[in-house]
Formats: C-alpha cells, structure tokens, sequence
C-alpha cells in the first residue's frame, strides 16, 4: 500500500515539475538522484507531497529506487527531450557512400524534396546515375557522348514521366522516349529497354509487342536459357513477357518463339533427351493446362501424375517417361508457369 502511494504521489510531481524543470538544465539532464536532491528529496526517500509525508515508512524499503515507475517517467521525459532537441539524423554527417545508399531508396518525388534540405546530396550526380539505371537497366542515351552539363536528375525526370505516358498510351509513350533522344528508333535498342525496365504496365506492353512483332523477337533472343529446367524457363520468359489471359494467335506465337529460343539455348538436352522445337511446344502447352488444373480451386478433381504422363507421351513419344513425371513434380511443388 505504502509502495503503491509512494510511486503515484511521485509519477503526480514529476508531472507537475516537468514544465518547470524542462530548461533547467541539472534536473533533467543530471542522474536522478540528482533530480531528487533538486528537488529537496534525499536519495532512497520518497518525495514530499501531500497526503504522503505523514505517511509511516514501508518495512521493506526499495534498495534500487531508479527501477520504480518514476524513473521510467523520467528516463521517458529525458528521452523525448533529446529526441526534440537533436531531431532526425543529418545525411550531410554521414559518410556519403551510405547517404546515398539511403536516398537510393526514395522515387523521384521523395528525392526532390529530400533535395531541398540535403542540397548537396540531393544533386549528386553519381545517386541519380545510379537510380537511372538500376530503374532503367537499358537507354540509348547511355552509350552515346553526354553534352557538357548533362544532369542525369533530369534524366530520371524523363524516364519517369516517359513511363507514365506509355502505361497510359503505348504509342505515345515510346514516342516521347524517342523524341528526347532516349531512345533510338531500333528494334533491338527497344527490346534492350523493355527487358531491363520493370515499369512499363504489362497490359500496355502486351499490346505494344502484339503490334511490334520485330521488336518481340529482338526481345526473345535475349532470354538465356541454357541449362534450365523447362517449367522454369518458362517462367522466365512469362516474366519478361506476360502470357495473354486466353489462348489465342499471341500465346501461339509466344510458345512457339520460346521452343525454339530454348532448343537453341539448350543444344546438349536436345541430343540428349531428343527435344525438338516441336516437342517443346507441345510440352509448353501440357505445362501450362497442369498449372490451371493444379491451381485453379475450380477444378475439383486434379490430374494424376500418371494421367499427365499418360497424356503428354501420347501427343509426345520421344520423350521419356522419367522427364515428363519431374515436369510434373515441379508444378506440383512450385505452382503455375505463367503466375
């Protein structure tokens, strides 16, 4: 009871002496027995206050008082304050690899405002060469001679509000690259963009490949292939280059591209196992009815790894049997090719 009104009466006063002892200076930047001495307390004795200092002493005196609930109240408060006094952590004082580091994690918008206090920083030129490319892996202007002045600050400004304009309009997104020399009118050089940029909308880059057919072989030569498991080259390719949702001429196109990029890549399994361009295409197409089937939650009765083996070696005969079961056991295990 007499510990109990000992920490209330004390929480009580600290609160009340907070306001004044705020800028005094000893009392809240001091030990707190100092603060208790300030305040006219010895230390181990409980504070005046009133209703409490005709109060009988507890037999059993606290021997360590600093664990007490009002030293907590005062470790907060001494806290707080330096909190308010120092505020957030000056980038400019740290060392500037991990000032940068930081800051590479902001977008555009974030950094120009973090560019108005951290001035220096925020205009350096190597943070914003490396936001560029790490966002934009592939530019035309990155292999020619920049002018005398050249900001890549405004750069990024570019890409960025040239990858808005292509996730709302294809066209006039890859025209407005072109128009700022970012990039040059050139399968290839687009297919390199496209495949190193992670922020282009599928859908608008669905329809801008259907239409650009070159540029869409340009980007299936630069898949690497070699020595992956069919399932998960496959995989690698729907990344890069999203699957239609229905079967159509597009998907036929993009299976049949892929058959013959992973034969080409993949040359030792071809004589080995006896693939053939057609022979993966039909398999592409098992894969990706398994992975529906598999994961779909509206197909109640799931195939068999017998009945697909069964299935694919009928349309499939040179395959071995043993190869078309670990095809199965990966979907089984790692889920759809084209998610």
């Amino acid at each position: 009871m007499g510990q109990g009104l000992w920490r209330e009466a004390r929480n009580q006063q600290l609160q009340q002496e907070y306001g004044e002892h705020w800028d005094a200076g000893p009392g809240l930047d001091g030990d707190p027995q100092d603060l208790g001495m300030e305040m006219g307390v010895n230390p181990g004795q409980a504070p005046p206050s009133p209703g409490v200092r005709d109060l009988p002493p507890h037999p059993h005196p606290r021997r360590h008082p600093q664990h007490c609930q009002g030293a907590d109240i005062y470790q907060l408060l001494r806290a707080r304050r330096g909190k308010e006094q120092q505020g957030f952590i000056d980038l400019e004082m740290l060392p500037p690899e991990l000032s940068i580091t930081i800051l590479s994690y902001l977008n555009a918008t974030d950094l120009c405002l973090a560019s108005c206090v951290w001035q220096d920083l925020g205009h350096d030129e190597y943070l914003w060469q490396g936001l560029c490319k790490s966002t934009w892996g592939h530019c035309s202007i990155y292999n020619r001679r920049l002018p005398y002045g050249f900001s890549y600050r405004r750069l990024y400004m570019m890409l960025d509000e040239g990858s808005l304009t292509f996730n709302a309009n294809h066209q006039e997104g890859i025209s407005y690259f072109m128009s700022k020399g970012i990039l040059v009118d050139h399968p290839k050089e687009q297919a390199k963009f496209i495949f190193c940029t992670r922020t282009l909308n599928w859908k608008m880059l669905r329809v801008y490949l259907d239409e650009r057919r070159d540029v869409l072989d340009e980007l299936v030569t630069l898949h690497n292939f070699s020595n992956q498991f069919l399932p998960n080259a496959l995989r690698d390719f729907f990344r890069h280059i999203h699957a239609p949702e229905e079967r159509g001429e597009y998907l036929e196109t993009l299976i049949t591209k892929f058959s013959h990029r992973f034969c080409a890549c993949n040359p030792v399994l071809v004589r080995d196992v006896g693939l053939s361009p057609d022979a993966v295409y039909v398999l592409c197409y098992s894969l990706i009815l398994l992975s529906i089937d598999l994961t779909s939650p509206h197909v109640k009765n799931k195939m068999s790894k017998r009945e697909f083996i069964r299935n694919t070696r009928h349309a499939a005969q040179n395959i071995s049997e043993d190869f078309v079961g670990h095809l199965y056991d990966n979907i089984y295990l790692i889920g759809h090719v084209a998610a």
